[in-house]
């Protein structure tokens, strides 16, 4: 499934964009967003968003979501 990635900060400077679209396998939840990314070691105290709400990492994602890093 597919879901779009919003990054901001540092991590928009390091991919060089505002969003990037990942394939996630059908029961993908939130935690397995960071590793599709390879930007290495995930940063302590990181938050993550899905669909504008923050959430944790073990929640579900569905395709299409939104997911805000």
């Amino acid at each position: 499934m597919k879901v779009r990635v919003r990054l901001f900060a540092a991590l928009r400077e390091r991919a060089g964009s505002r969003s990037v679209e990942i394939e996630l396998p059908v029961g993908a939840v939130v935690g397995d967003v960071w590793g599709e990314l390879a930007f290495g070691d995930e940063p302590e105290g990181l938050l993550y968003a899905v669909n504008r709400d923050y959430t944790e990492k073990s929640a579900k994602l569905s395709p299409g979501d939104e997911v805000a890093v």
